[in-house]
This record gives structure tokens, sequence and C-alpha cells, in this order.
């Protein structure tokens, strides 16, 4: 993607992100999903119609995404946009470890830690993660990437200072695993279904442990020369309630930043 594409997406962001009712939404929205109607009730003094042209705006700018459960559409908050922004413009005056989205590793141990000393620390509860990234990259190869190339762009890993290999199996009961010895290694994921090169679901705990059922998908969409890759991970069971930010974190940064960066530059992150 070249410099003036760049700057077009961001003056969408910014114009976006310019009226104050539009914040609000996103205010609304980083709480959890909200339907139209909901968000309707929040604005009692706005007619339906410009709460309409409200979500068209924030759509448009990739800040929000949308999901319909039969005639109900909801709403989600797409932070993507916004962690690029940081990228360009904060991330580089911070070291990695001192930013929000230290290394999911780290934040592993943390929870196994924390687990360790609290007993009882976890509870029934769930969540629900939506994400969309644009990338300017034919269909094909981001697929490509998401599967033959994991290793070169997936950052996070599981095998402390050792060097790992990642490897992704495309086909329903393949694994996405990492492996740093001959008998040492962790399973990311289990695909559930496959096709390509439009939709991915795995099954895979992703860092959280115990009594706990997660499952995340990939969805691939043709924008003319772009390809929307939407992401969709669910969680339920016994969860700390720091997980669910983790995980969004981790998804905004892996797909947000180091997908995007490897399919349309060729950058490939270090492991963290």
């Amino acid at each position: 993607m070249d410099i003036n594409e760049k700057m077009d997406e961001l003056s969408t962001t910014f114009k976006a992100l310019s009226h104050p009712i539009r914040r609000q939404i996103l205010d609304f929205l980083n709480k959890g999903p909200l339907s139209t109607g909901d968000l309707n009730e929040k604005f009692p003094d706005v007619t339906r119609y410009a709460v309409m042209k409200h979500l068209d705006m924030l759509e448009s700018a990739k800040l929000i995404t949308i999901r319909r459960v039969g005639r109900v559409r909801m709403n989600y908050l797409n932070a993507v946009p916004l962690r690029q922004i940081y990228d360009r413009w904060v991330n580089k005056y911070e070291g990695r470890t001192a930013n929000s989205l230290i290394t999911l590793k780290e934040k592993i141990e943390q929870n196994s830690r924390r687990n360790e000393e609290m007993g009882n620390g976890l509870k029934q509860d769930s969540f629900q993660i939506e994400q969309e990234i644009s990338i300017k990259a034919p269909r094909g190869q981001v697929y490509k990437a998401l599967t033959e190339d994991i290793d070169q762009w997936w950052a996070y890993r599981l095998s402390g200072s050792a060097k790992s290999t990642l490897t992704f199996e495309p086909t329903v009961g393949g694994r996405f695993l990492e492996t740093w010895s001959n008998d040492e290694g962790a399973l990311w994921g289990v695909v559930t279904y496959v096709k390509a090169p439009e939709e991915i679901r795995l099954n895979g705990l992703l860092g959280m442990r115990g009594a706990v059922n997660s499952a995340y998908s990939y969805t691939l969409e043709e924008n003319g020369d772009e390809t929307i890759v939407k992401l969709s991970h669910h969680a339920s069971g016994l969860l700390d309630p720091e997980w669910k930010q983790m995980h969004d974190s981790g998804w905004k940064e892996l797909l947000g930043k180091f997908l995007k960066e490897y399919v349309e530059s060729g950058i490939r992150p270090e492991q963290a």
C-alpha cells in the first residue's frame, strides 16, 4: 500500500472520529456489542435516520463491524484502525515491553501465576471478539499467509528462549502447531471447518487454561483489490476477567499489524 492510500484510510478514520455522536457510539460499543435499536435508544434526541448515518460512517471507516442475528443488526467495535494510528505515531516511541500489548507468552505466565495465588479467581463467563482488517492483496495471497506462511508473521510463541517453528495444516482435523524440539511443542488450534480461500474455523485455547471452550474463525471477503479479513473469537467457561482484553489486544496486533505488514510489505516481526 503506497503513502497516498494510507493517507486516504487515515482521513476516513479521522473524519469518522470528528463527530461527538460517533465517538459516543464507539464508547458504548467498547463495553460490548449493541443492536441498532439499542443504540437508537441511547440518543433520544437524535432521529433513527441520523443514527443510521453515523453508523454507516463508522462502518465505512472500519471502526465497527456488523453481524446479523436473524433480523437484528448487531454492532461491534473494531479498534484495528485505532491500533494502526497508534503504531504509526506512538508505538515507535515506546519500548515493546512498556506498551499495553506485551507478548501473549508473558500474559499467559502472569495469568498462570495469578491463578495459583488466587485459586478461586476464575468465574463462569464468556466473551465474543469481532474484528476486521482490510489488506491490500488478493484473497488467495492472504489465505496463504494465514496457513502456509503462518511461521513468517505470527510472532507470539510459547517456546521461551528456544527457537520454534509454526505449522498450519488447512484441512479438517489439521493442526496449528508450534514445535521447538523433537519432543516439545504446543497446540494453538485444531481446524474444524475449511473452505479455501473463504473461511477457516478452529478450536483452540490460545493461552487460556482449564475448563474453557474457545473457538475462532477467519472469513476472507474480496473487496476490489483488497481482502477483508473478519475475525470472530468466542470463549466460554471458567475465565479469568482479564482474558478478554488480553485476546482482544493480541488479535489487533497479530492481524492489524503483523499479518497486514507481512502481506502488504513483506515485513516479518521479531518472535515474541
